[in-house]
């Protein structure tokens, strides 16, 4: 015998072994394109950003979310030829405010490896620069 209950906006449902050996008379309902319920990507066929998409992680929302839509809207509608290069300013404010909140917005690791390794090559490359200009002096 199968059984239904409502949970929420979700209806579950038991079915028992012979209710699946009878073909299934259930009818799917189409979605309504025009629902605004029904879950969207991340641009609405309207062409617009969907700030609710949970492919967004919440950024949209966050301290610094003005500043994320800001820079994330500029570079959607950009028609510059390297798209996005004229939001440089809105990018940067950006950045500038998730610095501000290292707890939420932490820097990947792999960033951080890479500064670092960054930083020893500079540090490594520097001597050879001053021997190389010491050597060049006592030649002349």
């Amino acid at each position: 015998m199968a059984y239904c209950r409502q949970e929420g906006k979700d209806r579950i449902i038991f079915v028992t072994k012979e209710d699946h050996e009878t073909p299934s008379n259930a009818e799917l309902v189409a979605d309504d394109p025009n629902d605004p319920y029904e879950e969207h990507g991340l641009i609405l066929p309207s062409g617009d950003i969907n700030w609710n998409c949970p492919c967004l992680g919440g950024m949209a929302s966050g301290p610094c979310g003005e500043q994320f839509k800001s820079a994330f809207s500029c570079f959607h509608y950009s028609t510059a030829d390297v798209k996005g290069s004229d939001c440089v300013d809105q990018f940067r404010a950006m950045q500038e405010c998730m610095q501000k909140y290292p707890d939420l917005y932490p820097q990947d690791e792999e960033e951080e490896e890479e500064e670092g390794k960054t930083a020893e090559r500079v540090e490594e490359t520097a001597p050879t620069d001053t021997m190389t200009t010491k050597e060049e002096d006592g030649s002349s």
